[in-house]
């Protein structure tokens, strides 16, 4: 007969138990302090001072693109904010990716009125696939490229267009809030993005190199794009593949908190599972595929992304297999070391730490979203269903992407009744 209760006794008595609690404990805490103190730095260095950015005299022409894919709910809704947009000089143009839906015709009457360009693709090949093609069709110098489901706000490009002054600027990534907030869980990422997301990109930028451009909402010069080559077709996050590529030739990415652009979530359990597998997917894919060219000292600025991706995937593991095996200790009563039902003075420390950061993500958004202080008080939640729900997806997720060379196809949209929003 098997003895279950030594086999416990002698993982629980093993060093690397010790020291796999020990990063399950720490982590959390030593990664939220830091994440909080440095984009403290960077708001009161880079974004309390008040002043115009928008410079009369550089106002380069500006191309606003976005891929469509079966969007004809809410196309109209984005060009008319697109329409609304307050610069001198930009235009339009949508890539309808061979949408089976009404996509093309919602927009044929803004063509009609000379206000925006259609490109209608027969084939459906995917987003990557869909804004390579359609960049070869812009003749702006800048260009913003945005989701078909995002309005923007109207003073974005003259936020963003200041940065590419400096030569070294690549790209520049906005700041993306949530539009649709009728479910717990679309409030749940209203505040994700305001104190887990923005602050990332703020601490980020302190460090020098920002993990990913955000995939509704980015800037580029023209130039960088080509010398990257555009975006990659069979990577399953094309918007994180890019930003190393563009870090790896030196060319630098800001983060620009004013260039606000309201977005949809998903509002369902299993439309956010599916967004966040393949974003999981797609970090191990950039880890894979660039991490070897990162190593290298030439890239060391890229080294605080490869250590903190790194780490927060150790720590999904360590969160998995932690819980599951006190799970199954006190299944058979059999209480574990380390761990309590009940939550004890770490447990708190730990909450105490996550609502800080919570608040502070809050506090230094407000600006840009007014609404955003009265969601603060389901932050509660926000470790109960992320934090398992993260773990979870990224222990799935990770290996496969790790293990296997994408496929040399173009990754494309799902079925509009799965398409992850």
């Amino acid at each position: 007969m098997i003895d279950v209760i030594g086999i416990l006794d002698a993982i629980e008595s093993n060093v690397a138990y010790m020291v796999a609690l020990s990063f399950f404990a720490w982590y959390p805490l030593v990664s939220s302090g830091t994440l909080v103190l440095v984009s403290l730095m960077y708001h009161f260095r880079r974004e309390r001072p008040v002043k115009p950015l928008f410079d009369p005299d550089y106002t380069p022409k500006c191309t606003v693109l976005i891929a469509a894919f079966n969007e004809q709910e809410h196309i109209e809704e984005t060009i008319r904010g697109m329409l609304a947009i307050d610069y001198p000089a930009f235009e339009i143009v949508i890539v309808d990716d061979g949408s089976t839906d009404d996509t093309a015709r919602k927009v044929m009457p803004f063509v009609h009125a000379g206000k925006v360009r259609l490109i209608r693709k027969r084939v459906n090949e995917g987003k990557a696939m869909a804004l390579n093609d359609g960049l070869r069709c812009t003749n702006g110098e800048i260009l913003l490229i945005m989701d078909a489901d995002a309005v923007p706000d109207p003073l974005i490009l003259r936020h963003v267009v200041p940065h590419f002054k400096f030569a070294r600027v690549g790209a520049v990534t906005g700041n993306p809030r949530v539009y649709n907030r009728e479910t717990l869980l679309s409030k749940l990422q209203a505040i994700e993005f305001t104190a887990i997301i923005s602050l990332q990109r703020r601490a980020q930028r302190v460090w020098g190199r920002i993990l990913t451009m955000s995939g509704v909402v980015g800037a580029f010069h023209r130039t960088a794009l080509l010398d990257v080559g555009f975006y990659s077709p069979d990577m399953a996050t094309e918007d994180i593949d890019l930003s190393w590529k563009l870090q790896l030739r030196f060319w630098d990415i800001r983060y620009e908190p004013r260039a606000v652009v309201w977005m949809r979530v998903p509002s369902t359990l299993r439309g956010l599972w599916r967004q966040r597998t393949r974003w999981a997917r797609g970090l191990a894919q950039v880890l894979r595929r660039h991490g070897p060219q990162a190593v290298n000292w030439q890239c060391r600025r890229l080294w605080p992304l490869l250590i903190e991706s790194w780490l927060s995937i150790a720590w999904a593991y360590c969160f998995v297999v932690l819980t599951g095996l006190w799970v199954f200790c006190y299944a058979i009563g059999y209480p574990p070391v380390g761990a309590s039902p009940i939550p004890n003075w770490w447990g708190m420390l730990i909450g105490t730490m996550c609502l800080i950061q919570l608040l502070t993500g809050v506090l230094l958004d407000r600006r840009y979203d007014r609404r955003i202080p009265l969601y603060y008080f389901t932050a509660v939640f926000y470790p109960l269903i992320y934090w398992i729900l993260m773990a979870i997806v990224t222990s799935i997720a990770t290996p496969g992407a790790m293990l296997r060379t994408p496929k040399p196809a173009p990754v494309r949209w799902k079925p509009i009744r799965e398409q992850v929003l």
